[in-house]
């Protein structure tokens, strides 16, 4: 594989880590991180993507706080995470997304269809931007605040599946019920619950992280990926 970071935005520190499969090129796949920045969790996702087939882009959604934001999950790396979380511009956040997609539909290793994912807030952005941007399919692994923007719901046309932990103490039960209602008369999404917390997927946060429930929702998420990106 090949891995490198690139310019997002001409003559902007607008970036993304770049990673591209073994043969070169494939599907796209852009993947939003969590509050810790593009990090060496991030990164191991986006090269584990690619070495599933994807041409994989993880923009630096902090770019215009604190450029290319590599943090640790310990005190220290959280407290400075949840700070940028704070300050951080949501909206713009989503409108950058969509710069990503734009960049990354168009790059010449991208044979085909071009998707999202993204884990919490990444999950949220992931979400907002499969709305707002132009792509064949979304993945939100425990997106926090989704149920805080469902009027753009009528605007995601592609398909989606949402991943949730039943024991998740920072997205309320009530919030992801909402969600499920809103698109409960909707062909195009999908909900999987597993019986875990919030960041299960997380491995660099061995309290969280729950080996059972990453492994399924990871097969659930690549045979989603080929049914909506490799036909």
């Amino acid at each position: 594989m090949n891995q490198t970071w690139v310019n997002i935005l001409p003559d902007h520190p607008y970036s993304g880590y770049l990673s591209l499969p073994p043969l070169g090129s494939g599907p796209g796949l852009i993947l939003l991180q969590e509050i810790w920045g593009v990090n060496s969790h991030i990164q191991a996702i986006a090269d584990s993507y690619a070495q599933a087939g994807f041409v994989v882009l993880a923009p630096d959604i902090f770019w215009r706080l604190t450029p290319r934001l590599n943090l640790e999950y310990d005190k220290k790396g959280s407290q400075k995470a949840f700070e940028c979380l704070q300050t951080l511009d949501k909206t713009r956040a989503v409108e950058d997304t969509v710069q990503a997609i734009e960049f990354l539909k168009s790059h010449p290793q991208v044979n085909g269809k071009t998707g999202v994912i993204g884990f919490c807030l990444g999950g949220q952005l992931a979400y907002r931007s499969a709305a707002a941007g132009n792509v064949d399919a979304a993945i939100c692994y425990y997106g926090g605040q989704i149920a805080s923007h469902l009027d753009v719901a009528d605007q995601l046309s592609c398909p989606v599946i949402f991943h949730h932990g039943t024991k998740d103490t920072h997205i309320p039960n009530g919030d992801v019920e909402q969600v499920k209602q809103t698109f409960a008369n909707r062909s195009n999404a999908q909900f999987f619950d597993y019986e875990t917390g919030h960041g299960f997927n997380c491995w660099g946060r061995p309290s969280m992280y729950d080996l059972n429930s990453a492994v399924l929702a990871q097969g659930r998420t690549l045979t989603f990926l080929a049914e909506t990106l490799c036909i």
